[in-house]
């Protein structure tokens, strides 16, 4: 007898499916990001130094996923030295250039100088690196995107300094050093983990020495750990551990382009959470700046 039962088996949840699943981690990172813009604006008001929230950063996630350690040292080995380097510069290097670039600045500007250019910096050295073309389908997105940054930094431009004006270029710059780590990413070939332990434990090797030798300030011994707390949560847990990962993750499901241009969205969550958690206030050129980058996001990942 034919088993016509088969005909209405349930059919798998289509939350498991990769590219939905890839959306979803990445509107946790993206939330995590406007995290970890408030938290650089706040490190000049603790008693940690960039070092110390840094060493943070790197150390948590590395003694949460110890036990994946062994059974990824062979995969390292077959990662090309430069694809390592281009991952390694998300690391040390972006962290202390945000940090600098922060502290003149505001929470608005960090996340949309960094996040919100960094689908430009994509492009741009995706073109250099690779010699692939934006199609012209993303050039309004982009643009808009564009616009959008645009219009938030001229819109303070009464209140810019020599000094504002040194933290913005710290802070493109840094968007451009995320864009070459967001590629390198996708050239490692390697699973979500053992790019989180890559980025991490070739970090912390490259700061312990700073620390160490003083090249770099450090306030270890002169915090508590309840001063360190809020730091813990968002640098260690949410951008060490949760974003680290889930980025990777998200750019193997949707592609590096797709994944840094969603990211885009982070400028407005921080420029939203800014006003109650750092008393800054929302200016009708910053609000008008995140909703065109909002709307260039959501173009540009339209089908």
């Amino acid at each position: 007898m034919t088993d016509v039962t088969s005909d209405f088996q349930p059919s798998k949840p289509r939350l498991l499916e990769p590219v939905i699943a890839g959306y979803l981690v990445l509107f946790v990172v993206v939330f995590v990001w406007a995290g970890f813009a408030l938290s650089m604006r706040f490190i000049g008001a603790s008693p940690l130094a960039t070092a110390d929230v840094a060493l943070i950063r790197f150390a948590i996630p590395i003694v949460a996923l110890l036990p994946a350690i062994p059974q990824r040292l062979v995969v390292f080995r077959r990662v090309r030295p430069r694809d390592a380097a281009l991952v390694l510069l998300g690391g040390v290097p972006f962290f202390f250039v945000v940090s600098e670039g922060a502290k003149a600045t505001s929470a608005a500007h960090v996340g949309a100088l960094v996040a919100g250019t960094t689908p430009l910096s994509v492009a741009l050295l995706m073109l250099a690196l690779e010699r692939t073309r934006v199609p012209k389908k993303r050039w309004l997105p982009l643009g808009l995107i564009l616009a959008g940054v645009i219009g938030i930094v001229a819109g303070q431009q009464q209140a810019m300094t020599a000094e504002m004006l040194r933290g913005v270029g710290l802070l493109l710059v840094a968007s451009l050093i995320w864009g070459a780590y967001t590629i390198g990413l996708r050239r490692t070939g390697l699973d979500a983990i053992a790019n989180g332990l890559l980025l991490s434990i070739g970090s912390l090797v490259i700061l312990l020495p700073l620390i160490l030798t003083g090249a770099v300030d450090s306030h270890i011994g002169q915090f508590s750990w309840h001063q360190a707390l809020p730091f813990i949560l968002v640098q260690g847990l949410g951008v060490g551990l949760v974003s680290t990962i889930g980025y990777a993750f998200a750019i193997s499901k949707l592609g590096t382009a797709r994944s840094a241009t969603l990211g885009s969205l982070a400028p407005a969550l921080a420029s939203l959470l800014a006003i109650p958690i750092l008393g800054e206030p929302l200016t009708v050129a910053t609000a008008i700046g995140v909703a065109v980058i909002t709307t260039g996001v959501f173009l540009a990942n339209r089908p």
